[in-house]
């Protein structure tokens, strides 16, 4: 005789589906949402030039560093979910700017241009329904493409929070514009 309890958790089971298409669009929105905070775009908008290379007191980078570090990290992510010929990058070398200012005039809105291609190609990739979101991807160690497009979420909002804490130290943050 079966348990009570094996019943309800066989029927719950079958209950539960995944809508996928649901679930790629939410992934895909995810990756530049701010529905539970700023977004990288408010975050970044509006940022004097003359302030971008400045780290506040009680910062640990300067916007230009964060900006930089997320262009290079979800470029990097990006990469390893497409490229089978993916390589390692050296940790922290090549995730973060040499230098707390851009090099070049050119460099933020260089930056910014990239974030936000890699961004929208990492939602085209969680909207390729030929894609198994939770396939492992072939030349990793385990990771599913799923794992990755959720790690850029994550990793995204942690430091557009920085940038918006950056900016508050320096006086650059009115919260009724964003």
């Amino acid at each position: 005789m079966k348990s009570k309890s094996s019943k309800r958790l066989s029927t719950t089971r079958s209950a539960k589906t995944v809508d996928e298409k649901a679930l790629r669009q939410l992934l895909e929105k995810v990756l530049g949402w701010g529905d539970a905070h700023v977004d990288f775009d408010t975050a970044v908008a509006g940022i004097p030039a003359t302030l971008r290379g400045v780290q506040p007191l009680g910062a640990p980078h300067s916007a230009w560093e964060l900006v930089e570090h997320l262009r290079l990290t979800q470029f990097d992510i990006l990469d390893f979910c497409v490229n089978p010929a993916y390589a390692e990058r050296a940790w922290p070398a090549d995730y973060w700017p040499k230098n707390p200012a851009p090099p070049t005039a050119g460099a933020w809105n260089k930056s910014i241009a990239g974030y936000r291609r890699d961004r929208d190609e990492l939602g085209r990739l969680a909207l390729d329904g030929k894609l198994e979101l939770t396939a492992r991807i072939p030349h990793g160690s385990g990771q599913t493409y799923l794992r990755e497009l959720v790690l850029v979420a994550d990793h995204t909002a942690y430091h557009v929070g920085q940038i918006v804490l950056v900016r508050q130290l320096l006086g650059i943050w009115n919260p009724k514009r964003a």
